[in-house]
């Protein structure tokens, strides 16, 4: 018993006296040293001895003073942001070891645990993981498996599952490699990256077998032992082998994933399918047939998003703006589709770095030059043809890539139902070229050009002519994993010239011309695997010379006038963040402070308050120096977003956003027309402001074959302009006494089923909607329809599109496009009446009836050339027949009188079946 209770005493003597020296205190101090060297002075100041490779020990600088501090407190504390762990194996040694940890004894139990373990109860979150952490180094010894080592073991984690995440970029060019297959082989968990190449995936902790699955790239295999949350990036090859039919699905689930409303993708490459007017291929056409995007009739420039007028849409190409994308009286879009790699349209919440107007953003990129080697591809069609081509500049760095259109027929005019458009000419012509430059794998250079010209003469004396200038410059820098950041240089030029030479003295020429320049930083920041940053700052600078007139010779009788030069300054800063709440939860919530300043120089008019603007109330003028701000307006944007899994293939989505727009359009007329003016907001033009909120389900089925959603928004905006019955907007200098600024409102639900894969694909869309108006200033000639709603220009409630496609064979293939429209509101004369000894026409209340409802159908057979890898190149043919129905829709309606009395004129742009042919060859 003495015996006994003696070794007790001893063994407990001994270990008090191991603690007094692991737990030995030491003072020390460190002034920007770096940790190696910190390491080595514990060990003088200690007298321990430590154990470790140099390479584990991370290049980071320390400044700390420990005073009386514990070794073991010392080392964890210096160790603590590393993935190094350390074990005092004695009263003389410590052991560093990377990501692992030293266990000198298993916990109670651990093998009655280990022989209950099986794969499903890895992912079961919440349950106590205090066993260590082993694996076999010789898992398969037949193939060689880089390991790689994540995070850092920590004693008593309580956590079974971690989250791996990182980005899958190409060795050679750096790019992203979206819809690579990222697969677990121990649970068979898998995921696939997003358009940035970005991927999240969750893994048990421990050793886990991880592939890669591509027919692009190179598949590998990597063994990751993981401790706990961390990053690991793929660097893959391009693999390129010969296949059997392969399709491919990108970004399969994305429109149930992500937590924007309203966010539509155009499929460039499928487009060619789709039967248009004159077979031409056409990004914007195509986007008339999605749901909630419209335009106000047949062979119309611009378009109507959710009710919102045309001038509310930004247009983006390479982040320049582009006012006119539309040649030849807005039948063919002026964007090359050759060229362009990517059309994303935000209709419903739009993200924080885009601003300035407030109904939707096309976001248009144009495609990278292949850097490998030379191709292109060709189009001829009955009106235009087009031409693309790559050219590599320096292998695998830097490429030219070139595109252009041109018509070469004026016989479409000749054949239009309107005697005064066929005796009409037209021509137009685009070209685009970009270079893109790779330094290294974190710095891209990028820079556009592109230039757009339009000609035409409606009557014989007259030649209208409208030109887009465009400029870009990207330069992208990635600072390391988690950071990248754009520098964004760009410049807008858009300007019309009118011609009208009769021989007459009323012979003169007249234009108008607006340009901006904007620079924009851009910061995305991947802080964890639930927080997105995007952030960045942006100015923009607006010249405008809203208009002139000039004699043409010196017979002339006209008078020249010079508008004053409008200047304004736009700025914004913009903070947001994509937060994953929980597996079911996805927040987006972002803010936006924008504002805008009129400047200088400039004579601003007063007026007397209590009249209304016009040259009889004017009570002074007050004067502005070049560059003096006249008027600040601004505030912030929310844009907030939020999408919830109701089951995996099924999410509710919700959002609220409101916007400013410091532009506005003048006209009067019912379409766009490139003769539209814009004007900036100033003393007496207040900015347009707009909120929308949007609710919807959206739903997959067939394994993501099938997409469906069905969606709701309803839309209020303030200072929307208008113009009074009568006004004069052409070279009016002060055009606050033509306008009027009131509200508007808009709501739908919008009905999209779209087949993606398979030989029968293609979408159906159908969109309910309204859009009012509202104009009730403070006196009678600022009221309309007794100030009280009235539908606008571009209401029409009921919008269906039908676009399919069949393919027969590999090389055969038929489409169909269906469109049906309720017919546009149009104010009708309704009555005469006499006053003063003369006759005049009674009108109905502003935009009361409507004309006849619109509705077309198109078909096409399309011929692919043999799939032979050893050819010249790919050739399709396309077939098509515009109007099969021959329906004569109206473009307008329009009222003359003629012997005292008043007839009703309906002008069509294509009254019969159109059909043409198509050639187009890749190379």
């Amino acid at each position: 018993m003495r015996k006994s209770i003696s070794l007790v005493i001893f063994y407990f003597c001994v270990q008090w006296l191991f603690a007094q020296k692991s737990e030995n205190t030491v003072s020390i101090s460190f002034n920007n040293s770096s940790l190696i060297s910190a390491l080595q002075s514990v060990e003088k100041k200690s007298g321990l001895k430590l154990f470790y490779a140099e390479e584990w020990i991370p290049d980071k600088q320390i400044s700390k003073t420990y005073t009386d501090k514990p070794v073991q407190d010392i080392l964890a504390d210096l160790l603590s942001d590393t993935v190094i762990n350390f074990y005092i194996l004695d009263e003389e040694q410590v052991i560093l070891t990377r990501n692992s940890m030293i266990y000198d004894r298993l916990p109670e139990g651990y093998f009655g645990k280990q022989a209950e373990r099986t794969v499903q109860s890895d992912f079961e979150e919440g349950e106590s993981n205090d066993a260590p952490v082993f694996y076999n180094t010789d898992n398969n010894p037949n193939r060689e498996i880089e390991t790689v080592r994540i995070g850092k073991e920590k004693v008593n984690n309580s956590r079974k599952v971690f989250q791996l995440s990182g980005y899958a970029l190409d060795k050679k060019t750096a790019e992203p490699i979206s819809n690579l297959a990222i697969i677990s082989e121990n649970s068979g968990n898998g995921v696939s990256t997003n358009l940035d190449g970005y991927y999240e995936i969750k893994l048990r902790a421990g050793e886990n077998l991880i592939s890669t699955r591509s027919i692009t790239n190179e598949n590998i295999t990597k063994r990751v032992i993981i401790y706990s949350d961390g990053s690991l990036n793929f660097n893959l090859a391009e693999s390129l082998e010969s296949l059997g039919e392969v399709q491919i699905s990108s970004n399969a689930t994305k429109n149930i994933d992500n937590a924007n409303t309203g966010e539509e993708e155009i499929d460039i490459e499928n487009i060619k399918n789709i039967p248009l007017v004159l077979g031409e291929r056409d990004i914007m056409k195509v986007a008339t047939t999605l749901p909630g995007i419209s335009t106000t009739g047949e062979g119309s420039a611009g378009f109507n998003v959710r009710g919102g007028k045309a001038d509310q849409n930004l247009i983006l190409l390479d982040e320049a703006v582009m006012y006119n994308p539309a040649h030849f009286f807005g039948l063919f879009s002026a964007i090359n589709p050759f060229t362009t790699g990517s059309a994303t349209i935000y209709k419903g919440n739009i993200p924080a770095r885009y601003g300035g107007r407030l109904s939707s953003v096309f976001d248009i990129a144009t495609k990278d030059s292949d850097t490998r080697e030379f191709q292109g591809e060709a189009s001829i069609g009955p009106v235009t043809s087009s031409l693309a081509i790559q050219l590599p500049v320096v292998k695998e760095k830097s490429g030219l890539m070139l595109g252009g259109r041109s018509t070469y027929s004026d016989w479409i005019l000749k054949s239009l139902d309107e005697p005064q458009l066929k005796n009409s000419t037209a021509s137009f012509y685009d070209g685009i070229l970009k270079y893109n430059h790779e330094f290294d794998k974190n710095n891209k250079l990028s820079t556009t050009a592109y230039v757009s010209d339009d000609r035409f003469s409606i009557t014989s004396d007259s030649i209208y002519n409208y030109q887009n200038r465009l400029l870009t410059l990207h330069y992208t820098h990635r600072f390391n994993d988690r950071n990248r950041g754009v520098l964004i240089l760009t410049n807008s030029d858009y300007k019309f010239n009118i011609d009208y030479d009769n021989n007459l003295q009323d012979s003169f020429e007249s234009g108008y011309h607006i340009n901006e320049t904007e620079v924009k930083f851009d910061m995305k920041h991947i802080l964890s695997s639930k927080h997105q940053f995007d952030y960045g700052v942006s100015g923009k600078l607006y010249n405008v010379d809203p208009g002139f007139i000039k004699p043409l010779n010196s017979e002339s009788s006209i008078s020249d006038i010079s508008l004053s030069r409008e200047q304004g300054l736009e700025a914004a800063a913009w903070f947001a963040d994509n937060f994953k709440v929980n597996d079911e939860l996805l927040l987006s919530a972002g803010i936006r402070f924008s504002s805008f300043t009129s400047l200088g120089e400039d004579q601003v008019r007063l007026y007397d308050s209590n009249s209304p603007k016009n040259d009889n109330s004017v009570t002074g003028y007050e004067e502005y120096e070049p560059n003096e701000p006249i008027v600040t307006y601004g505030g912030p944007e929310f844009r907030l977003s939020a999408r919830y899994y109701i089951l995996s293939d099924l999410s509710l989505k919700a959002s609220y956003n409101n916007t400013y727009q410091y532009i506005h359009t003048l006209s009067n007329n019912v379409t766009v027309s490139p003769t539209d003016t814009y004007r900036l907001s100033g003393y007496h033009i207040k900015p347009q402001k707009a909120n929308q909120y949007s609710l919807g389900l959206f739903k997959n089925w067939s394994t993501n074959e099938i997409e469906t959603s069905i969606e709701g928004y309803y839309k209020t905006s303030d200072n929307l302009l208008d113009f009074k019955t009568g006004a004069n907007l052409f070279l009016n200098e002060f055009v606050e006494t033509e306008v009027i600024q009131g509200e508007g409102k808009s709501y739908g639900v919008e009905l999209l089923l779209k087949k993606k894969t398979g030989d029968f694909n293609g979408w159906f869309s159908y969109s309910y909607s309204r859009s009012f108006l509202k104009l009730a200033g403070e006196f009678a000639e600022e009221i309309v329809n007794n100030g009280e709603f009235f539908a606008s220009n571009f209401d029409k409630p009921h919008d269906l599109s039908l676009v399919t496609n069949y393919k027969l064979t590999q090389r055969f293939s038929f489409s169909a496009n269906f469109v049906y429209q309720t017919g546009r509101p149009i104010t009708y004369p309704t009555g005469k009446y006499n006053y003063g000894g003369s006759e005049y026409v009674l009108y109905s209340q502003r935009n009361q009836f409507r004309i006849p409802d619109y509705y077309r159908l198109d078909l096409s057979f399309n011929l692919e050339g043999n799939h032979k890898l050893e050819k010249l190149g790919h050739t399709f043919w396309n077939f098509s027949v515009y109007n099969v129905l021959g329906r004569n829709n109206p473009y307008s309606v329009f009222f003359v009188t003629k012997d005292g009395e008043v007839e009703a004129k309906q002008a069509s742009i294509f009254s019969i079946p159109v059909p043409t042919i198509s050639f187009n060859f890749q190379f």
